[in-house]
């Protein structure tokens, strides 16, 4: 199942008119820094056990 522009342009005018502009974009400002955060987090992980590998 695919989402075409009519159904994303429909789904956005529902988001502002249930959130309002202000607090759709702090969503947006949080969800950006949530996503940031785990793609660090995942980072940091594969890196340990790259060191875990080295050092056995």
């Amino acid at each position: 199942m695919r989402l075409g522009m009519g159904e994303l342009i429909i789904i956005l005018l529902i988001a502002v008119l249930l959130f309002g502009g202000k607090k759709l974009s702090g969503v947006g400002k949080a969800l950006g820094q949530s996503i940031r955060e785990f793609k660090d987090e995942v980072k940091g992980s594969e890196k340990e056990e790259e060191t875990e590998k080295k050092d056995a």
